[in-house]
């Protein structure tokens, strides 16, 4: 894909939030490889150092810094650092969230709680911070800003025990399209990808159980797939093509909610 020019990310610098393992690892590993810099953010820092060794090992320019995206202090703080590292962020993934595996009755309220906080919040405060910087950068005329949201298939079909996730996942949809709106002429295209169930470390456990190999049965294509199915709506997103995209929501699922 880096070698596609359309695809080129060369002189841009990217944010990608929860990105210590799984979709978002992938997503900071697939944005250097297209010749961006990198600001990998989540809570694990160990895990941060694993993946920018990672990148760097290929040739890529990475960064780790600390971010708790339910907090404002603390993504002001990880803003700081990544403009000390690299200058203004120009590219946002706003990947970082939690899930739940359980029915609404047994939810108990600090888990709805932090299921909002994380999928909810954290992703008002890295987005809006992210703008304020892009727009005190000259966005508005250079027209270089990329915010993309990960949600998820859920905020549109309703899965066994998803009722808050997926409510925190419509909620972010509903966002992307709002901010798009609103940042329209500020140079800032706001757009949402809403990907399916994939092989990842947070749909482990429930792919491996009686319950999930039914799901994969009744899937229209039956199989599961490779989160690097994402990385080429990510790359076009974030890419100069992208330019009339904005407002956006790209279903990425394999055909799971059909």
């Amino acid at each position: 894909m880096s070698n596609d020019p359309q695809y080129d990310l060369t002189g841009r610098v990217a944010l990608v939030t929860g990105a210590s393992s799984g979709l978002g690892a992938g997503f900071a590993k697939a944005l250097a490889a297209a010749g961006a810099k990198v600001v990998l953010a989540a809570r694990r820092a160990d895990k941060l150092a694993e993946q920018v060794e990672a990148i760097r090992a290929a040739g890529g320019e990475a960064v780790a810094v600390s971010l708790d995206v339910t907090d404002e202090a603390s993504t002001k703080a990880a803003y700081d650092a990544a403009e000390a590292a690299f200058g203004t962020i120009d590219t946002i993934v706003a990947n970082a969230g939690v899930a739940t595996e359980k029915m609404a009755m047994g939810l108990t309220v600090d888990e709805v709680d932090s299921l909002l906080a994380a999928n909810v919040r954290g992703v008002f405060l890295t987005v809006t911070e992210g703008a304020k910087r892009l727009d005190a950068a000259g966005s508005r005329e250079k027209e270089n800003g990329r915010i993309v949201i990960i949600g998820s298939i859920t905020a549109e079909k309703i899965f066994p025990a998803t009722s808050v996730y997926g409510a925190t996942k419509a909620a972010v949809r509903h966002l992307g399209k709002a901010l798009a709106r609103e940042w329209a002429r500020r140079g800032i295209s706001v757009n949402v990808i809403q990907p399916g169930y994939f092989e990842s470390e947070m749909t482990a456990s429930l792919f491996e159980s009686e319950a999930g190999a039914q799901m994969i049965k009744a899937f229209p294509r039956q199989r599961m797939r490779p989160p690097s199915d994402l990385h080429a709506p990510l790359l076009l997103l974030c890419s100069d093509a992208a330019r009339g995209i904005t407002g956006a929501v790209i279903t990425v699922d394999d055909g799971q909610a059909l």
